[in-house]
């Protein structure tokens, strides 16, 4: 016989059941939707008692397919919400098409009536779009950070986990909307019940906006040295003005002969090598997640001309910026 599941003591007894509108915009990440639900259930089942309530809305009120091609029937259209709602609007592939301008004036019109507005995974795009942003903290995919942080520089963007600035929230996507739901939760009703839907989902690590997106440089790259875990880090953040290696070397007390052996021996390639292949792994998010000129590609990851920066890229990629930016265009556009 299965044990009786034991009801969680709230630490402050509800008025009433919360309310949550989940926004779905076209190819939509299902990971990121349905883990904010299900923590809102399952808030409610360990309560015994409805806390919280959600409805899933969009534009036109019908229908609306995610990125892994399931299809949602939509409870309405965009309607005016309540007061108390908390709007989520839930992004995907090619945010910047799905951001249409009827879905920028209905954030707008909410945002002026004081609602909480989120953004989970790439929405932060729609919502920095409707100028909703502006001077505050945020954050996004980690993916779709270098376009964002190019496009959107009047945002603080960070690297967290998810970013709560006032009533605009923010997630990385994937399964921090878990961790933003168990922060809600616990501020709503405390730790006891946060920890137990926590324990449901099988999820033994809550995180919170402090952690960061990314695993660490050690562990994604699968070698523990210091002194090339720091070299990589200064790589990654300084990619529009490349480090010459020399300097590179001088920073973590090496000379470049000891820095050079060091990538040879671990990555299986030079840090000049290692350090153009990041260059280019950017400049390709650039032209794929934004209207960038190619030429403006070029200098944001450290190429002094446009003519280095196609061979460059022609030669890692096997094709040219341009045409790489029309071949995407045509993917997305099927």
């Amino acid at each position: 016989m299965l044990p009786t599941r034991q009801t969680v003591e709230l630490d402050r007894v509800p008025k009433r059941s919360r309310r949550f509108v989940f926004v779905l915009l076209p190819d939509f990440t299902m990971l990121c939707f349905a883990a904010a639900v299900e923590a809102l259930r399952i808030a409610n089942r360990m309560a015994n008692r409805q806390l919280y309530e959600w409805t899933i809305i969009g534009e036109g009120g019908e229908e609306v397919t995610c990125s892994a091609g399931v299809s949602f029937k939509l409870d309405s259209d965009l309607i005016e919400l309540n007061r108390d709602d908390m709007a989520l609007l839930c992004g995907g592939i090619d945010v910047q098409s799905a951001t249409t301008r009827r879905i920028i004036n209905w954030l707008r019109r909410e945002a002026r009536r004081g609602l909480s507005v989120a953004g989970l995974c790439t929405a932060a795009h729609s919502l920095a779009t409707a100028g909703l942003l502006d001077g505050k903290r945020a954050t996004i995919h980690w993916e779709n950070q270098d376009s964002f942080s190019e496009e959107f520089p009047e945002v603080e963007l960070t690297k967290s986990i998810f970013v709560v600035d006032g009533n605009r929230i923010t997630t990385a996507g994937g399964t921090a909307s878990v961790d933003l739901m168990l922060k809600i939760i616990a501020d709503d009703y405390g730790e006891e019940l946060a920890g137990a839907v926590a324990d449901q989902l099988i999820y033994n690590s809550i995180r919170t906006d402090q952690d960061t997106q990314r695993l660490s440089v050690p562990t994604r790259i699968g070698v523990r040295h210091p002194k090339l875990s720091k070299v990589i880090q200064m790589m990654e953040q300084n990619i529009e003005e490349p480090i010459s290696p020399s300097i590179l070397a001088q920073q973590v007390g090496m000379s470049t002969r000891q820095l050079e052996r060091l990538f040879r021996r671990y990555l299986n390639r030079s840090p000049k090598r290692y350090y153009m292949e990041l260059r280019l792994q950017k400049a390709r998010n650039l032209l794929m997640q934004t209207d960038m000129s190619v030429i403006n590609v070029a200098l944001a990851c450290g190429f002094a001309s446009p003519s280095h920066f196609s061979k460059c890229y022609r030669a890692h990629y096997e094709t040219t910026p341009y045409r790489e930016r029309g071949a995407h265009a045509s993917r997305i556009s099927v």
